[in-house]
């Protein structure tokens, strides 16, 4: 695996990223002189009093996706697909205002009043229950840290940044009622073996998932960041199941039912196929991991010191390891995982790096806690026999290792084959 784990003081104090100077740059000496005055004050108003707003310095926004692909509104106002800007991210939890967002083939956002709005449970159950918003929340609730990720979340060659790349994903914290204390409070009957999910959007989205992943962590959320669920984002009620792919995980939620066999619906485009083994019922969410800084379209200043940084995840529970290699796979470090990592949620890793001003290739590599490692595009192209192509194309959800070239002059590209 390579080196141990780098010591951040250790490194600071054996003088290598203080060899003259942290970053060309990076700092200038004091010389006594105390910082500029602000150039403006901002006066307060109500709507900062109400709410709140960032500072006009602060740029970072959403964009459609993919690149280049549909209009995002369109003319009849369909937003179909819109990417979060992960690399300006600084921590692990997204904003609610840059999450992502996943659509059913662009249908309308639907407009629900939540004291109007139910949530209906049927099926194979022994008390079929309609629940009001004030019913489910006076039930005892959990607040989970998840991330979602689109199968559509596939990094291409031609993708200039992390935002093009890897930007249909992101981590909130979620808040709401465990799926399994109302499927209980239902009664599930013996045979049951399958639940379908449907939102109210115009054009319905539906999922069909098993029981066994309904009773285990899947939360019926009426909170995101510690408020209520972005209108984008599910507002009222949306269904997190964490780890599955994005699609399974219904918004603006209005039905379950409990069933004791899969429903094919619309939701399921893509997500069947004669090989029972490569059937997206299976689609969890791999190890996956990328770095945000330095990324794609970023530049370095000089040499010097510089900490490597970005994101981790995986389906599969929580990330235990994250190793960052310099040197396009040559050899590898373990990088410093923030904090600690919680299941099926977005994971900081970080890496101290002295940059020598030559080019570099970087690359992150997630192995999480039931052992399953992130592969490279040529192990996925190798097993699934395209080893001279390796960006013919993954099947279902791509978690291949990401590269970044570093140019001599600072300047970061995608290095993706």
């Amino acid at each position: 695996m390579g080196a141990k784990r780098p010591d951040r003081r250790e490194f600071l104090r054996g003088g290598a990223a203080l060899a003259g100077g942290l970053t060309v740059g990076a700092a200038e000496p004091a010389l006594g002189q105390a910082p500029p005055e602000p150039e403006r004050y901002v006066r307060g108003d109500p709507d900062l009093i109400a709410y709140g707003e960032r500072s006009r310095f602060v740029t970072s926004v959403r964009i459609p996706h993919p690149p280049g692909g549909r209009e995002s509104p369109d003319a009849f106002g369909l937003v179909f697909h819109v990417a979060a800007p992960l690399q300006d991210s600084v921590g692990t939890i997204t904003p609610s205002s840059l999450h992502f967002v996943g659509t059913t083939r662009g249908s309308l956002m639907p407009e629900i009043d939540p004291a109007e709005h139910r949530l209906m449970i049927h099926g194979m159950v022994e008390r079929p229950l309609v629940f009001t918003m004030q019913d489910l929340k006076r039930l005892p609730s959990v607040t989970r840290l998840h991330f979602i990720e689109c199968a559509g979340n596939r990094a291409r060659s031609t993708h200039k940044d992390v935002q093009e790349s890897h930007g249909m994903t992101s981590c909130a914290e979620w808040t709401g009622v465990l799926l399994s204390t109302l499927l209980e409070e239902a009664g599930v009957k013996d045979g049951a073996a399958w639940v379908v999910a449907e939102g109210t959007e115009n054009v319905k989205g539906a999922s069909s998932f098993p029981l066994a992943k309904a009773m285990d962590y899947c939360i019926v959320a009426y909170g995101m960041n510690g408020e209520a669920v972005r209108p984008q984002n599910g507002f009222p009620l949306r269904l997190l199941i964490p780890g599955f792919e994005g699609i399974f995980n219904t918004k603006y939620l209005r039905r379950i039912k409990v069933t004791d066999e899969y429903y094919l619906n619309y939701n399921d485009y893509g997500h069947l196929s004669r090989d029972d083994t490569r059937a997206a019922l299976g689609y969890q969410v791999g190890p996956k991991s990328v770095i945000t800084h330095p990324s794609g379209g970023q530049r370095l200043p000089g040499h010097g010191f510089y900490e490597i940084s970005g994101l981790a995840w995986s389906g599969g529970g929580a990330v235990s390891r994250v190793d960052v290699s310099t040197d396009a796979g040559r050899s590898w470090q373990e990088a410093e995982i923030q904090g600690t990592a919680q299941r099926m949620a977005h994971t900081r890793f970080r890496l101290p790096w002295s940059w020598d001003g030559q080019e570099a290739v970087l690359m992150s590599r997630c192995t999480d806690e039931v052992g399953q490692v992130q592969p490279t595009q040529a192990q996925v192209a190798e097993h699934f026999g395209r080893p001279d192509n390796p960006s013919a194309g993954v099947p279902g959800l791509d978690n291949t290792i990401q590269p970044w070239r570093v140019a001599g002059d600072g300047s970061v590209h995608n290095a993706r084959a």
